[in-house]
């Protein structure tokens, strides 16, 4: 393996690959001839004050152990350096940067990657700003910086101009970021989507071999670009000529499909790498992963699988059936993406049968590299694409995952089916916080937050799709129930209640209409046995129930409308039709109960607003952070913060947390009674003691002396020598107690959770979770999400709560360092919240930068 291929892969704007990683001592000659290829004015930026002047100099500095902060990142293609980019820092938080791109392979977004990653890199080290020095003439790079997403500034004297970037990455940086990673990732997956040419290596005579079957699957789909095969053994399979290797091919394929067996796959594509193949498709499973990848990134192709049942792109000019499918994929509009080939022939198989196909299917298989974020890249901009599936047994970055599918889902629906997620967390949690935040819980809340549908298995999905395919969304969640069958009539309105659907109360000028037209025993009410209640304005969908009689039929009274109507159809064989005017049919109230559920939750989350960041002053992070550096230093490895510390950082955030005094003998718990002037409670602080109400470690409402010293001293003859400590604190008013915690996890981030909290805690399991950062919209869903939420806030107002909510959030994503929170209990009294006890635990945190344009390496922890 050579050096180059170490690092992270990342695309250009043409769809290349390209690695980056950080350049050293032994990169000197490399960059030596990167810096003396270039024509004289053909430098990026010229290096100034701090900067090396002369590319002798720049490579003395690289080699120097007595500069250690002078941070080079390069850019390399098939093992050659295209590109560098360096920061010097002038001072704590400013540093200069110069970039230098090789002459051919300007303008095709070198230059950009590398800032970006080097921007990654500045602010993992502190450093908050780039100060740039640019010829005035260099229109090119003075583009890239205002392209480039950043707050700048820049101001010209003498010939030169003189750029200031802010590296904070805002809102504004970070779509910049998305849309080139958008037009990048789309460029690289025409070569697996949209392949000029395909060549099957593995094509076999048998019929009963997987090689034959993709092979025959692309000659009976009508493939419209150059079909090849590889056989040594064979003159033509399926009338496509074979040829004995790659090499002998007569031109160089964009896409080829492995099917050989798993200890000869690492040759392939080898043998392809050296062919100049862009892409590969490996169907084969049980491959050694070390050897394939580091072919794959050493020749920079992209890679579906291996694994995997293959890709299909029903698009007519393209007619690219790469699959060992039985029935060919039908033509459609759903961009369907699954880690398990037996999910992708089922969903296949049943929107055939509804009538509904696909645009494009990948079966990622064990997800080497294309995974359902590059997807959702290509799915957001493919007009054929009206819906996108997705079926991911894991998330390799679900941060970037979210921002994703929260894109694509303002354009289009999104459906995600929930893969298996084990509960043993819950087992195994120290806080309140962390019992709650399952796999599940966390998955649930991500896909929530993104927009994402999410349906509990492929029948289900399929429901889901047959009512998106023509039916309006429903402006709100009140829905009619009419029919002709008053039982399955009242079995949909309970359905409807279950998942949180409303009966509609018909205004009076329907139920008048309606007794008009209905027998004396007819109800009025809904649910009722008729049609003529679409134009309610109560009515915001409407689900029809019919059953055919000796009378005839009502369901051919069923008709679209422009609000959503679902049908329900007890005499049909499928589970889920589509009728010829495009009307979903099912056969049970429940399952189309279900559906429109689920059309309402898309309904409004497109009505959410665009998150913003909330103001909150008083948020002051220095101390904050102190407080967490002052951790470590006595503990390293991290662990819990002492009372007096979760204090402290708390209020560095503005959150109203009770105070109190860390004492180590009775006399100063005596001393602490007499300063707050009232009753007391002492906590122990031990060792070992996670929950303190239930491990006896709480004393309330003592005053005087002799009571604090006796509780003092009962506190340490419970704990010995696991005492180090009692916090006292003022006895606080009681009022409604409230849970609100964070854990964060490695991948995800943090998750806030709310509920009822104080003993209620442990004997009621109803909370709500939602991902930080949090927009306006999360708090609302943590604040009315879990089930008592109403009966709480109808005695006490929110606004305190909500605030409390945006700040542990904000100190969730600015201290990366909290691993465990719990506010418990949050007491609310009237207009007014306070944080009695808090818990803090605190971990080491490599930082993450989650939108960072890389490749994904199933070899590199997420």
């Amino acid at each position: 393996m050579t050096a180059s291929v170490h690092g992270d892969r990342a695309l250009l704007a043409d769809g290349s690959v390209v690695a980056l990683r950080e350049l050293g001592p032994a990169d000197a000659d490399a960059l030596l001839a990167l810096h003396r290829d270039l024509p004289v004015d053909d430098r990026y930026l010229r290096f100034f004050s701090a900067a090396p002047q002369h590319p002798d100099e720049f490579v003395a500095r690289l080699t120097s152990p007595e500069d250690p902060l002078h941070v080079v990142i390069g850019a390399f293609a098939s093992d050659v350096l295209v590109g560098a980019a360096s920061y010097v820092p002038l001072d704590d938080d400013t540093a200069e940067v110069a970039l230098v791109v090789a002459h051919d392979r300007q303008s095709r977004g070198v230059g950009t990657l590398l800032l970006e990653h080097l921007v990654s890199s500045a602010r993992r080290r502190g450093v908050r700003r780039f100060r740039a020095d640019v010829l005035t003439v260099n229109s090119k790079m003075l583009r890239v910086f205002a392209d480039l997403g950043l707050v700048w500034t820049s101001t010209a004297d003498n010939g030169e101009v003189r750029v200031d970037l802010g590296l904070d990455p805002g809102e504004r940086y970070l779509e910049a970021v998305a849309d080139r990673e958008q037009a990048a990732d789309v460029a690289s997956l025409r070569s697996v989507l949209e392949p000029d040419s395909v060549v099957v290596v593995g094509a076999s005579r048998k019929s009963s071999s997987v090689g034959n079957a993709v092979l025959a699957n692309l000659v009976e789909g009508g493939y419209t670009g150059a079909l090849h095969a590889v056989n040594p053994h064979a003159h033509q399979v399926l009338g496509v000529a074979c040829h004995r290797s790659v090499a002998d091919l007569p031109e160089a394929p964009d896409l080829a499909v492995v099917c050989v067996p798993a200890a000869v796959v690492p040759q392939v594509a080898e043998d392809c790498g050296r062919r100049g193949v862009k892409a590969l498709v490996v169907i084969t499973s049980g491959v050694d992963p070390e050897r394939l990848l580091e072919v794959v990134r050493r020749y920079g192709m992209r890679m579906v699988g291996p694994n995997c049942v293959g890709v299909s792109n029903t698009d007519p000019d393209v007619r690219l059936d790469a699959t060992f499918t039985r029935d060919r994929t039908e033509p459609g509009g759903i961009g369907l993406v699954t880690q398990s080939g037996g999910v992708a022939i089922a969903a296949a198989e049943q929107l055939r049968r509804l009538g509904l196909g696909t645009s494009q299917l990948v079966s990622t298989g064990d997800k080497y590299d294309v995974s359902g974020n590059d997807l959702l890249l290509w799915w957001e901009r493919d007009e054929r694409t009206r819906a996108v599936a997705l079926y991911l047994e894991s998330f390799g970055n679900p941060r970037k995952f979210s921002r994703l599918a929260r894109r694509v889902a303002r354009r289009k629906p999104v459906l995600a089916i929930r893969a298996a997620s084990s509960e043993a967390g819950r087992r195994a949690a120290a806080s309140h916080t962390a019992s709650t935040a399952t796999p599940a819980v966390t998955r649930d809340a991500l896909f929530r937050q993104a927009g994402v549908i999410a349906v509990d298995g492929v029948g289900e999905m399929v429901d889901v799709l047959a009512a998106l395919h023509a039916t309006p969304l429903p402006a709100g969640r009140s829905v009619a129930v009419l029919g002709n069958a008053g039982g399955l009539g009242v079995l949909a309105a309970d359905a409807c209640a279950h998942h949180g659907l409303t009966t509609a109360e018909l205004g009076a000028g329907t139920v008048e209409a309606l007794k008009a037209l209905l027998p004396s025993t007819a109800s009025p009410h809904n649910p009722v046995d008729t049609t003529a209640v679409v134009a309610d304005p109560a009515v915001d969908a409407v689900i029809a129930v019919t059953v055919p009689t000796a009378l005839g039929d009502p369901a051919g009274g069923i008709h679209p409308t422009a609000k959503p109507v679902l049908a329900v159809s007890t005499d049909q064989d499928a589970s889920v039709s589509l009728r010829d005017d495009a009307i979903a049919r099912y056969t049970e109230p429940a399952r189309a109960a279900a559906v429109l559920a689920s059309l309402a939750e898309r309904s409004a989350w497109l009505r959410r607003p665009a998150p913003q960041p909330a103001e909150l002053p008083g948020i002051d992070l220095p101390p904050a952070r102190a407080v967490v550096a002052e951790h470590f230093t006595a503990e390293p490895g991290g662990g819990w913060l002492d009372p007096d510390q979760a204090v402290r950082l708390l209020g560095a955030f503005g959150l109203p947390v009770l105070g109190g005094v860390l004492v180590q003998d009775a006399r100063s718990a005596v001393a602490a009674q007499r300063s707050f002037g009232g009753p007391v409670v002492l906590k122990a602080v031990a060792r070992g003691l996670l929950h303190k109400s239930k491990g006896g470690g709480v004393l309330l409402d003592l005053a005087g002396e002799s009571t604090v010293t006796h509780a003092f001293e009962s506190l340490r003859e419970r704990f010995g020598e696991q005492l180090h400590g009692v916090f006292v604190q003022p006895m606080a008013d009681r009022g409604r107690e409230l849970l609100v915690g964070v854990v964060t996890d490695s991948q995800f981030g943090p998750l806030l959770v709310t509920g009822l909290g104080g003993v209620d805690t442990d004997l009621v399991d109803d909370r709500a979770a939602a991902l930080a950062p949090l927009s306006e919209a999360d708090v609302d869903d943590l604040l009315h999400g879990f089930r008592a939420a109403r009966a709480v806030f109808r005695e006490h107002d929110e606004t305190a709560v909500r605030d409390v909510l945006l700040r542990v959030g904000r100190l969730a994503e600015l201290v990366p360092e909290i691993a465990e929170l719990d506010l418990n209990p949050l007491v609310l009294t009237g207009e007014r919240v306070l944080a009695v006890d808090a818990r803090v635990r605190v971990a080491p945190a490599a930082p993450v930068d989650p939108f960072l344009r890389r490749l994904r390496d199933p070899r590199r922890p997420s």
